[in-house]
């Protein structure tokens, strides 16, 4: 089987008929939704009907869903109150995720906030987030590196290997963008030494230089990533779904494809 080739997708204005509509449109072989506002705590409403609707028609297209956890999540935060609302909001997104028939939750690794802390945040990793990963079996959960801003607790590969072995859980993996490691500085063939770790990839140019920190995502191939960097991930990381993040998701997703055809790169 091929290795599958998706893109993010929005659901504002229904699930199916705009989310299914999209994918459908771009040619997606997987997805990418948030199921409420990333940037609220205030859970959306949700409609128990249109999730089962929703679910029945990704599960009759063979197509699987992953659900972005909201940005504002922070699992290392010093404050009691975000890290309350940050672990309810995370548990809520598992749910979400199951009623949706999602395979995967991405949520960001987050930040320390101030400096000094980061032995004391890995210490107390396993105890905060394992457990909600466990309530939910038959969902996933990956964890997405950022792009090195500030007290970043996650960003180049060696600290995302760190903050897996402080989850110290095998079954919660990594989703690794290429645009958050450009941006962190890292060189992006450092990929494959976690390639057995990682569960999903967002393949994503980008508008900064290497080391700039900043996550501003551009089209595959006009950015300062490149199309070739980009192809040896592509070829490096064999049976890992990939899926776009960009301006031009429908392009991009077709760019892929014919890079994954030509390479030949296929499921183990």
């Amino acid at each position: 089987m091929r290795v599958r080739i998706g893109s993010h997708v929005a659901v504002a204005g229904g699930l199916v008929k705009v989310g299914l509509a999209e994918a459908t449109e771009v040619g997606a072989e997987i997805i990418q939704l948030f199921a409420g506002n990333p940037r609220s705590w205030v859970p959306a409403a949700v409609d128990p009907a249109a999730d089962e609707a929703f679910r029945t028609a990704c599960a009759e297209r063979d197509l699987p869903v992953v659900v972005h956890a909201p940005h504002l999540i922070n699992l290392c935060s010093p404050s009691d109150a975000v890290l309350t609302r940050s672990t309810a909001a995370l548990e809520l997104t598992m749910q979400r995720a199951t009623s949706l028939g999602a395979t995967t939750v991405v949520v960001h690794a987050g930040s320390l906030v101030a400096k000094g802390r980061r032995a004391e945040v890995l210490r107390g990793l396993h105890d905060l987030v394992v457990p909600i990963a466990h309530r939910w079996p038959d969902v996933r959960l990956l964890i997405e590196p950022t792009a090195g801003a500030g007290e970043a607790a996650a960003s180049t590969i060696e600290s995302s290997i760190e903050y897996l072995d402080a989850l110290n859980d095998p079954e919660i993996g990594l989703c690794l963008d290429t645009c958050h490691l450009h941006a962190a500085g890292e060189d992006l063939s450092a990929i494959v030494q976690v390639a057995d770790r990682v569960g999903l990839v967002h393949v994503n140019d980008s508008r900064d230089p290497a080391g700039s920190h900043r996550d501003r995502h551009e089209s595959l191939g006009r950015g300062m990533i490149g199309l070739a960097a980009l192809e040896d991930v592509l070829a490096s990381l064999h049976g890992i779904p990939m899926l776009v993040e960009t301006p031009t998701h429908a392009r991009d997703v077709g760019l892929l494809k014919g890079l994954r055809d030509r390479l030949g790169v296929v499921v183990p």
